[in-house]
């Protein structure tokens, strides 16, 4: 691990104070003391000397009411979903709408699952996802060979990801 001086160290506070990230520190260790560190060695050697990297905050997506949903396929049950919460935006567990694509998370986690729930593309398609212990996306429910529309992937993900955020993921 590297040591760093007291003036190297004061710099190193002020570039974080000034909002730089753990990448432009590992750089600008490089350019200005010759000190070549990994991403890895950079964040320990951050840890230890008791520096903090200021996050940048992230851009929230606009929360909009779900538009009434179309009707369902003929093979899906009745009380589909009835296992689901509502969306609740202060629930963990809940994703923000956004845009035309709805992610709902299950009450009760299917089996082999760290969490699961079910979606609604923007075609009025609905399956249900899953995702295991080994990071594995899993889409069900939907008809043999079902592919959601091209612009309801990116929303899938940005949903997916804030859902798991807020699950604690």
């Amino acid at each position: 691990m590297a040591n760093l001086t007291a003036e190297q160290l004061a710099k190193v506070e002020q570039w974080a104070a000034d909002g730089a990230t753990l990448n432009d520190v590992q750089s600008r260790l490089k350019s200005e003391f010759d000190l070549t560190l990994t991403y890895l060695e950079a964040r320990l050697l951050m840890l230890d000397v008791g520096v903090r990297i200021k996050d940048k905050p992230r851009e929230q997506p606009k929360l909009e009411a779900p538009a009434p949903s179309a009707d369902l396929p003929e093979d899906v049950p009745e009380d589909f979903g009835a296992d689901e919460a509502p969306l609740d935006v202060d629930d963990p567990s809940a994703a923000p709408f956004g845009g035309s694509v709805v992610l709902t998370a299950d009450q009760v986690t299917m089996p082999g699952a760290l969490i699961s729930g079910s979606v609604t593309f923007s075609d009025g398609q609905v399956a249900k996802w899953s995702l295991d212990q080994m990071g594995r996306l899993g889409l069900g429910g939907a008809p043999q060979g079902y592919q959601p529309p091209k612009g309801d992937i990116p929303q899938f993900q940005q949903q997916l990801d804030l859902l798991m955020q807020r699950a604690g993921f």
